[in-house]
């Protein structure tokens, strides 16, 4: 006697995969019209009937929240921004004391990740850490949005989506460090990273850093802005290009730690004093913020609140709660890179 059909003889028949038969089944839209009534034929040829006791167990809650971390460029093997490890510990710890495990998965790009966790059902919710501009993949949110997955992201506003997303104020926190700065009387500012919009968060750093200096009366030179992002190669690189310049500065503003640590190397190589000669300062406040030498000063990004807010919005999705998108103040640290 012939034993009854699954789902995979219905995808061997289909020619697709076995979790594109489960979408095609409950209708989803990422599978094309033409896939889906294709499955829904062979479905029906072999009399297959969805098993509701397995269903039923599948949309009940796993107890997991899934974190998708974006690889970023690094001097080593990590591929993680050491700011975002310091998230990783935190976002496990939040999780943890809510009675959730993190399933920690690495991605890229071009992978199928907005369609994974919500079939298989490996997490009640998912979010996203690292991955920067929004406009990259903009089509994965309206997509997750749509299959109506609980999840969050770590970032600037997504403008025109119904998306969660708990960040920093950038543009204070770039305001903050540079008036710091200029009260210790510097006069001539250099901005070191990326300020276009694919850069949403060292951009609003940078308007931060020119509101600063246009309200203590002081000239924007864009000739003193280099693009860098986020590792000290860059950072070093992008300080290199303004030294050769040869244009006038006394302060040096990066858009991230790692960027401020380059510039450090490259700024005592040419054999200038930090911060007598050349005051540097940074963001994020990283661990080796307050190991280089001088001292990093830093706008500090309170990473323990971070998990805590993104587990928590999270959460308040997975029960059916309203949750609201949330920045977070930055804290001046003061140390010795930019003078006593």
């Amino acid at each position: 006697m012939k034993s009854k059909q699954t789902s995979f003889d219905i995808a061997y028949r289909a020619g697709v995969s076995q979790s594109t038969v489960s979408r095609a089944l409950r209708n989803s839209p990422l599978v094309n019209e033409e896939t889906r009534r294709r499955v829904q034929e062979i479905a029906a040829e072999l009399n297959y009937k969805v098993d509701k006791n397995a269903s039923s167990l599948r949309t009940q809650q796993s107890g997991t929240i899934a974190l998708l971390l974006f690889e970023d460029p690094t001097n080593d093997d990590s591929l993680i921004n050491p700011f975002f490890l310091s998230m990783l510990g935190s976002i496990t710890r939040a999780s943890a004391k809510k009675g959730y495990d993190l399933l920690v998965s690495f991605q890229q790009m071009s992978n199928d990740w907005h369609a994974d966790f919500e079939d298989t059902r490996k997490a009640d919710g998912i979010i996203l850490l690292g991955y920067g501009d929004y406009t990259d993949y903009e089509e994965k949110l309206v997509q997750l949005i749509k299959q109506e997955t609980h999840f969050v992201r770590w970032g600037a506003d997504v403008k025109g989506l119904s998306v969660v997303s708990v960040g920093c104020d950038n543009f204070h926190g770039g305001y903050q460090v540079t008036e710091h700065v200029i009260n210790k009387n510097r006069k001539n500012f250099a901005f070191l990273g990326g300020v276009t919009t694919g850069s949403p968060e060292f951009l609003d750093r940078y308007k931060g850093h020119c509101q600063a200096l246009k309200d203590n009366n002081l000239a924007v030179d864009s000739k003193l802005q280099i693009d860098a992002v986020s590792t000290d190669e860059s950072g070093y690189l992008a300080a290199k290009q303004l030294l050769e310049n040869g244009v006038t500065f006394d302060a040096i503003c990066a858009a991230s730690d790692l960027i401020a640590i380059g510039a450090m190397r490259a700024v005592q190589e040419a054999g200038y004093n930090i911060p007598k000669d050349i005051a540097v300062v940074g963001f994020d406040d990283i661990a080796t913020a307050s190991s280089t030498f001088p001292a990093m000063t830093t706008a500090k990004q309170d990473t323990v609140l971070a998990g805590e807010l993104l587990v928590d919005k999270l959460l308040q999705l997975v029960r059916g709660e309203e949750a609201q998108t949330q920045l977070m103040p930055t804290t001046l640290v003061v140390r010795k890179s930019c003078g006593s």
